[in-house]
């Protein structure tokens, strides 16, 4: 399937022509803008929320540099006057190599959270992971996004009957697979969140998923231990309370009068993660499903090995945006090693630190199928809605496109590690052969 031969360049022309008419987009095309402008219009509590990393965010930085120290040798006098970005992952055609990356409690960056999300993915054609954190639930979303394709996050509680259920309602919900996440059966030392000693759950917040669930419900009747946290009676407290209520389905006084909404904030922080997790527990999973099982958060080639040995369909090399280890390797370092590893035997996915047309580009050289994208579509949404997701999303896509056909190569399918080279290649007086 071949791309429309202009529609990179008929993105830039209605950028131009509507900047000429005096008319521009309030999203920004450069994405360091896009960050500032998005800070301006969250709270700061969201904001620290969605930008932030671990500690000194150093794996954020990682993840930038690593892209820097990759150059792209553009090659002349190739024909890319048709040219297709489309491509395969799981068995699936795709039109474009880029997904959506799951992101929670999309709430706080809009009120319209993942229905927005989803509809500008469905309008874009390009696939939505929904998180296992939504502000929506998934039936919801799914609905509004018709047949495009979707994909779900899953979070492993401590309870595999919670997992069973979340497993089947994204069956039922249309998801394509289920992107399994490893790397956060703790939440990470997040010190941005911690310095505003805010954490969205506490308020109801990005919990849909859970109140949604009929096994989930079934938990709140039966109780929480005692470890779930229990803040001191105060102003602030309970004006928590009302906040998790009015977050909660149905009537906030309700939800108040009930205990429900208590109860589930409890519930949630007592079953959230599953720190005790390893490898024997995905046999169970795969009981569960014929979905394909994707890993998500594989960063060392031993573990891509294991997730082919254990039968998985896909990784995805990710760091969680670095949101969890500080200091940790970037995650396109780890890509063409873990590639190398898994030799075409499973597909691979990639995010962590995209920004570009050019980082899409890198990632799909070093061994990528598709690329997610997070935290900048979330800040178009938190600029404009709907619209500002789709812009974020149709600008990166021209990016790559265009910096894939300056390259030289007309076919997403043909880009490779030969159209790279290391930066320290250059600094140390190597030619480009």
């Amino acid at each position: 399937m071949k791309q429309d031969p202009s529609s990179a360049v008929d993105r830039q022309r209605e950028i131009y022509v509507h900047g000429a008419a005096g008319r521009r987009s309030p999203v920004p095309v450069d994405m360091d803008e896009l960050e500032i402008a998005a800070r301006d219009v969250m709270a700061p509590e969201a904001f620290a929320y969605i930008a932030g990393g671990a500690g000194r965010e150093s794996t954020m930085a990682a993840n930038l540099a690593g892209f820097e120290r990759l150059q792209i040798v553009p090659r002349m006098l190739r024909d890319v006057g048709e040219r297709t970005i489309a491509t395969e992952f799981l068995g699936h055609p795709r039109s474009t190599p880029l997904m959506l990356s799951p992101i929670g409690v999309l709430e706080m960056a809009h009120p319209e959270a993942d229905l927005a999300v989803g509809r500008a993915a469905a309008a874009c054609d390009i696939p939505y992971i929904y998180s296992n954190q939504a502000s929506v639930a998934m039936e919801t979303v799914a609905e509004a996004m018709g047949e495009r394709s979707r994909y779900f996050q899953l979070y492993w509680s401590k309870s595999n009957d919670l997992v069973e259920s979340f497993v089947h309602r994204a069956e039922a919900a249309g998801c394509e697979a289920i992107f399994v996440t490893l790397d956060t059966t703790l939440l990470g030392w997040r010190t941005r969140d911690l310095g505003l000693a805010y954490l969205p759950f506490l308020r109801g917040k990005g919990i849909a998923q859970y109140t949604a669930d009929p096994v989930f419900r079934r938990l709140m009747r039966e109780g929480v231990s005692d470890s779930a946290p229990r803040p001191p009676i105060s102003v602030k407290a309970l004006a928590t309370l009302v906040e998790s209520a009015m977050s909660y389905p149905g009537s906030t006084l309700s939800a108040l009068g009930s205990g429900d909404a208590l109860k589930a904030v409890r519930t949630f922080v007592d079953i959230y993660s599953r720190p005790t997790l390893t490898w024997d527990d995905l046999d169970f999973l795969r009981g569960c499903t014929d979905l394909p099982i994707v890993l998500k958060g594989i960063q060392h080639a031993d573990d891509a090995r294991r997730a082919v040995d254990a039968g998985m369909d896909g990784i995805m090399v990710s760091n969680h945006g670095g949101r969890q280890v500080d200091g940790a390797i970037g995650s396109i370092e780890a890509l063409p090693v873990i590639a190398q590893a898994v030799n075409g035997q499973i597909d691979i996915a990639f995010d962590s630190g995209i920004r570009g047309g050019a980082d899409i580009f890198k990632a799909l050289a070093l061994g990528a199928d598709v690329v997610g994208i997070g935290r900048p579509y979330c800040y178009g949404l938190a600029i404009a809605g709907e619209s500002g997701v789709r812009d974020v999303l149709t600008n990166l896509l021209a990016d790559f496109e265009l910096t894939m056909a300056l390259a030289g190569i007309a076919d997403a399918k043909d880009i490779g590690p030969e159209a790279l080279r290391a930066r320290s290649d250059f600094e140390n007086g190597a030619a480009a052969s």
